[in-house]
């Protein structure tokens, strides 16, 4: 990205995952790290300015405009923030229908049928969503109102930013119950964006690590809690509140700031705040 003055910032360089049909694979890091622009590089919403997204066999950044706006009827995003995301002007009715009508899938009554049947799933009243607009509706609400604006065309991967992270708690736990019973009701793969590594391994079946830009590693849900194998995974595990007002929080074993993406520190780029680097941490970027 251009940032000024000729400079420019690679906010995610040289990631490669993998993400099988059927699972959920969380993404984490601190903000700022690369998470929300891999999601939108993966629907091309933020143009990749090199690699491959291959998706059934297809690369997506190869493919001309009008076939991208075919494939990515089977991808789709649920944005952090609802109610930008969904037109203040319009009844919520309409825009969960619009994708309908704009793709023309079946007759006018099949798509009301449709849109009735994602909304009562997502358990919000589909005569109200037709008489009200998103500003008469809360945080939660207007949440599951994207999520189904979401699945309305049947997606096979569905890329969730950040979906819970303005929410409260009890509202969040309702959220990432409603993804869960989703994903089994529609066959859905997910992928799950968030800063919270607590929220991510309730939802997750494998955990991707995010550090300015990079990769650290990619475990299983469990292993990754169990035995963290990089040294800011383990940090961003400490860093976890525990429920307990007897126990006494530990600062986690980091120092100094979160360097300049736009001059990122050479080899493993968590060298610079990492209690455990030594020479070879400077010069050479650790494999996966």
């Amino acid at each position: 990205f251009p940032i000024g003055r000729g400079l420019t910032v690679s906010a995610v360089a040289g990631i490669s995952f993998d993400v099988l049909r059927g699972e959920t694979l969380g993404i984490v890091g601190e903000s700022g790290c690369g998470k929300s622009t891999t999601g939108k590089a993966i629907m091309r919403i933020e143009q990749p300015t090199s690699g491959s997204v291959e998706f059934d066999g297809v690369d997506l950044v190869a493919l001309p405009h009008a076939q991208l706006r075919e494939a990515r009827t089977r991808l789709q995003m649920i944005f952090q923030d609802p109610i930008s995301s969904l037109n203040p002007r319009r009844r919520v009715r309409d825009s969960v229908k619009e994708p309908l009508e704009v793709w023309r899938r079946g007759t006018a009554r099949e798509r009301d049928e449709v849109v009735d049947a994602v909304l009562e799933s997502v358990g919000i009243d589909p005569q109200r969503a037709a008489e009200s607009r998103p500003h008469q509706f809360s945080g939660g609400q207007r949440q599951r109102i994207s999520i189904a604006r979401a699945l309305v065309l049947d997606p096979a991967v569905v890329i969730c930013d950040e979906p819970v992270s303005a929410l409260d708690v009890s509202v969040q736990a309702q959220v990432l119950n409603l993804l869960q019973d989703l994903k089994a009701e529609y066959g859905l793969t997910l992928i799950f964006i968030a800063h919270d590594l607590a929220v991510v391994k309730n939802i997750s079946d494998r955990v991707a690590v995010m550090y300015l830009g990079k990769l650290c590693e990619v475990a299983a849900s469990d292993t990754l809690y169990a035995a963290p194998a990089h040294p800011y995974t383990k940090v961003l595990l400490d860093s976890i509140p525990v429920p307990d007002p007897l126990v006494e929080p530990t600062p986690p074993d980091v120092s100094g700031e979160l360097p300049s993406p736009v001059n990122p520190p050479s080899g493993c780029r968590f060298h610079t705040r990492c209690p455990l680097a030594d020479e070879v941490c400077r010069t050479t970027e650790p494999q996966m």
